[in-house]
């Protein structure tokens, strides 16, 4: 069990997993925020690395990802900033970022400063496991898990080969688009969610369009916890701390 599996399932809850863009209101906030988001009960922290081109997301974290790019926010950066306070941050920290930033920096030198960095994990949405054996081996060297993503088109022979292959946890995509707030989802997201737990060793957490406490609770029925990310990104710029701190305690509410 990698330590973002234990982490997510060790204390018998449903997990919330925050999203923030690394260098959104400037580098130097992300350590303040990570511990933030740490102190409020999160089970881990997905952070962006801003990118010029980032397909899957939608206007709230490409806006934020704007503004990070614009105060000069770069993978090696990131990475350089969290190895100074890594110390701290006692929940795994999980990359989020395009193929193209990792083949510039170098893939084995990315695993490795990375690790170095305290990382526990990397999302990279546009990478297809076809195509993941050229980064996977250093990944694996440094202790990095590879969380994969499946969506509501995804085949289902596709999401075994996933599921069979899977660390961490598997990223369920619970709309068809980009990421953003959702006033409800389809009607398939239950039997979507159910099909993807029955193949997965690993925990499910559920991602895209979550964004209110209402739909926590109930996407949190299905599966083993929740990924936000525009609604969090919304009330940091919002500063709306007590906001924030109520929306991650609603998977407590949901019963294991």
């Amino acid at each position: 069990m990698d330590r973002i599996q234990k982490a997510l399932t060790e204390k018998g809850k449903k997990a919330f997993v925050p999203y923030i863009m690394a260098g959104d209101g400037g580098l130097e906030t992300l350590k303040e925020k990570l511990l933030f988001l740490q102190e409020c009960g999160a089970d881990a922290v997905e952070i962006g690395i801003p990118f010029s081109d980032p397909v899957a997301d939608g206007p709230t974290i490409q806006e934020a990802g704007i503004r990070a790019l614009s105060r000069g926010t770069t993978l090696r950066k990131v990475l350089e900033k969290v190895q100074t306070f890594k110390t701290e941050i006692s929940i795994p920290l999980i990359l989020m970022t395009y193929l193209n930033p990792l083949v510039a920096y170098g893939l084995e030198k990315f695993a490795e400063d990375a690790e170095t960095a305290g990382i526990s994990g990397c999302i990279i949405p546009d990478l297809p496991i076809e195509e993941e054996d050229f980064i996977l081996p250093s990944l694996k060297e440094h202790e990095i898990s590879l969380i994969r993503l499946v969506t509501l088109t995804t085949p289902v022979e596709r999401i075994k080969e996933i599921g069979s292959k899977a660390t961490g946890f598997i990223y369920a995509v619970t709309v068809t688009g980009i990421t953003g707030a959702r006033n409800n989802f389809s009607g398939d997201l239950t039997n979507f969610l159910n099909m993807v737990k029955s193949n997965s060793s690993v925990p499910v957490l559920a991602g895209f369009g979550v964004s209110n406490a209402d739909q926590v609770r109930e996407v949190c029925k299905h599966c083993d916890g929740v990924i936000v990310g525009s609604k969090i990104i919304d009330l940091f710029e919002q500063e709306d701390l007590d906001g924030i701190r109520q929306l991650v305690g609603t998977a407590v509410e949901v019963r294991v």
